[in-house]
């Protein structure tokens, strides 16, 4: 016995004879088609159905409010994928990818100097993960893609992704400030010193709050709402 899709099937030479009025019918609600032969002909076929998470719209919708280009990729055939993206509004998919084929998709977008984050939780999904500049791994998946990614979703809510990216900006821009901050009292403070117009006390105290201001720009992140 033979299940899998109709590629799978035709490239060991099983001829599928399927009723195209069913297949639009399944495909029209999202759903996964498999096809099944036995003894090298044609069975019958399989309808599956993964209900689309409320969370993953809720996730899509932040995304896009970052301004960040939402890309699908799924093994499921096209007429499937086009439903789930336009329910989702999600910019762009790719259908019916062979698993191997998924980190080839990041690497060709990588080229174009585009900053790709992958979020997977399968173990097909984990040469993706490790080839994206980011891989965002679902706590709840494959041990395999925990541990692939770079960041791992712990509660298995996509809305983690846009939380994750929020705070990593945030981040960077206080290590930018912190930066600025320092170089401007070290650059304002050592001339001063070096030509012996800066009492050694107030050098200290100069340091120290340098110090004060770096930790105290640096705990505004506990402030941040996600």
């Amino acid at each position: 016995m033979l299940v899998g899709n109709k590629k799978f099937l035709i490239s060991n030479n099983i001829s599928i004879s399927q009723n195209e009025e069913d297949v639009n019918t399944f495909t029209s609600e999202a759903n996964t088609i498999l096809y099944a032969g036995i003894d090298g002909k044609y069975a019958g076929m399989i309808s599956l159905s993964d209900p689309i998470k409320q969370n993953a719209v809720n996730a899509i919708d932040e995304l896009r409010e970052l301004k960040i280009q939402t890309v699908m990729i799924t093994g499921d055939i096209d007429e499937s994928a086009g439903v789930v993206a336009k329910e989702l509004e999600i910019d762009r998919y790719e259908a019916e990818v062979l698993p191997a084929d998924k980190s080839d998709i990041i690497e060709k977008h990588q080229k174009d100097n585009t900053i790709i984050g992958m979020v997977g939780d399968g173990i097909n999904d984990a040469p993706a993960l490790a080839k994206a500049d980011v891989g965002f791994a679902i706590g709840t998946g494959t041990d395999v893609a925990i541990e692939t990614g770079d960041i791992v979703l712990l509660k298995g809510d996509l809305k983690g992704v846009a939380k994750a990216i929020i705070l990593s900006k945030s981040t960077i821009r206080t290590v930018k400030q912190n930066l600025f901050w320092a170089f401007l009292y070290n650059t304002l403070g050592i001339p001063l010193a070096a030509l012996g117009l800066l009492h050694p006390m107030f050098a200290a105290l100069a340091m120290s709050l340098s110090s004060v201001s770096v930790v105290s720009n640096s705990l505004r992140l506990k402030r941040i709402k996600l």
